[in-house]
């Protein structure tokens, strides 16, 4: 499975978005766009991508852009991948 999926699929579950996940393009702006995605839920979904992949994310490692979009949030993970 790819990242984007994957990170699709983190969304949907961690936001309870019921599916919804599935219809966001990379482009689809998430913070202030999706209200479900709020503070607390920021950082549920980032310890649910480091459960997923395995890796640890810094609390300076995370700024509103890497939540900016459906493909910023993939691209971000990309890179701890390829760290």
């Amino acid at each position: 499975m790819d990242v984007y999926a994957g990170v699709l699929e983190v969304l949907d579950d961690v936001l309870s978005l019921q599916g919804r996940a599935r219809r966001l393009a990379p482009d689809a702006a998430l913070l202030g766009s999706v209200p479900e995605l709020d503070s607390m839920a920021v950082a549920s979904v980032i310890a649910a991508l480091e459960e997923r992949y395995g890796f640890v994310v810094d609390d300076d490692e995370i700024d509103g852009a890497t939540f900016a979009t459906v493909g910023s949030l993939a691209d971000f993970v990309k890179a701890k991948l390829n760290a």
